[in-house]
C-alpha cells in the first residue's frame, strides 16, 4: 500500500508554497513568528514582504493566462 505522501494532491494544477518563487519570503516570515514567540507584530516588515511578492506573483500569473487566452 502506497503511503499517504504518493497519492497526488486533491487539486494538482493548485501551486504549492514550496514551488512559489516567495518561498524564502515564506519561510522568512516564519522563522520571525519563532524567533519572536509568535509576536505578529515584530514580524509585520516579514509580512509586507511576502504578500507584495505574492501580489507580483500573481500579476505575472494573470498577464500569462491573459496571453494565453484563446478568446481574447
Amino acid at each position: 500500500m502506497a503511503s499517504p505522501r504518493a497519492q497526488p494532491p486533491p487539486y494538482p494544477s493548485a501551486a504549492r508554497i514550496a514551488d512559489s518563487s516567495c518561498y524564502a519570503q515564506y519561510t522568512a516570515s516564519l522563522k520571525c513568528l519563532e524567533e519572536f514567540n509568535s509576536d505578529k507584530s515584530k514580524c509585520q516588515e516579514h509580512f509586507d514582504i511576502y504578500k507584495e511578492c505574492k501580489k507580483k506573483e500573481r500579476e505575472a500569473r494573470l498577464e500569462r493566462n491573459r496571453n494565453r487566452s484563446l478568446f481574447s
